[in-house]
């Protein structure tokens, strides 16, 4: 038994057959609980939100230590795929906590002022995939995605407007009708709906003159400079499920990120 052959969706190995696959992969016994812990959260064994195991019964469940496990805990807490709770436990992170929705929008008001941000989608609609798309999404020539454009605004001001393109396999059923009467973040809308919730991401920034288009839905003059971010986020098993093209206004906004 291998992490390869682990069990499918909504299925568990017994406990003597987890131990073994921890043992047949050669590395940090930490790290391979961890790839396990990963495993199980990508199945569903434990929806985004609820509580995982304690520590003692997930040490018993592996047959390893206390401390392997919390070390393995500690690492995906880091990354944000799950969150402890002082006094209440450890829980699989949600992109419908205010953390979560934070992590994925750097954009941000130069005064430091938090304001509400809210979207408008002006387009939802199924079409063939553009070849840049294709390689970046590792279809194949002529699958379907899901071409979404919106406006992100910060009070009632429109920042950002972004276009997005998703694997049409992974989003049947996503409309701009249940768009239009959705109101949480979107990547909470992705992970409840629709299964895919978005582990991380790569970012290319440019700077770029407003387009007479864009510059009308951003209320700027054409020519204005803007940031143009171009995403790709990635799901468990490093899997791309979103590309993502956004251009910011950059008066009196800026982009933040953190270097650790």
């Amino acid at each position: 038994m291998t992490l390869a052959t682990m069990p499918a969706p909504g299925e568990r190995l017994p406990i003597g057959d987890e131990r073994a696959a921890v043992s047949a992969v050669f590395s940090p016994l930490y790290q391979q609980i961890k790839s396990l812990l990963v495993a199980a959260l990508e199945r569903g064994e434990w929806k985004p939100g609820e509580p995982i195991p304690s520590e003692q019964d997930l040490a018993a469940r592996f047959q390893v230590s206390q401390g392997t496990v919390r070390k393995a805990i500690d690492d995906l807490a880091a990354e944000n795929l799950l969150v402890r709770r002082q006094g209440k436990g450890t829980f699989v992170a949600t992109h419908h906590e205010p953390r979560a929705q934070h992590r994925f929008l750097r954009i941000a008001p130069d005064d430091g002022e938090e304001r509400a941000t809210t979207s408008r989608f002006l387009e939802c609609k199924r079409i063939k995939a553009p070849a840049e798309t294709v390689a970046q999404l590792d279809l194949r020539a002529g699958d379907a995605v899901v071409y979404v454009r919106r406006l992100l605004f910060f009070g009632e001001r429109p920042v950002v407007l972004d276009d997005l393109w998703l694997p049409g396999a992974a989003f049947k059923g996503l409309t701009a009708e249940r768009l239009a009467e959705y109101r949480g973040p979107l990547y909470g809308l992705f992970e409840t709906e629709f299964g895919t919730r978005m582990i991380r991401a790569e970012e290319r920034l440019r700077a770029v003159a407003a387009v007479p288009g864009a510059a009308a839905l951003l209320n700027v003059a054409p020519g204005t400079p803007l940031l143009q971010i171009e995403r790709v986020s990635y799901t468990y098993g490093d899997r791309p499920v979103e590309v993502r093209r956004a251009l910011g206004a950059t008066d009196g906004f800026h982009y933040r990120n953190t270097l650790a």
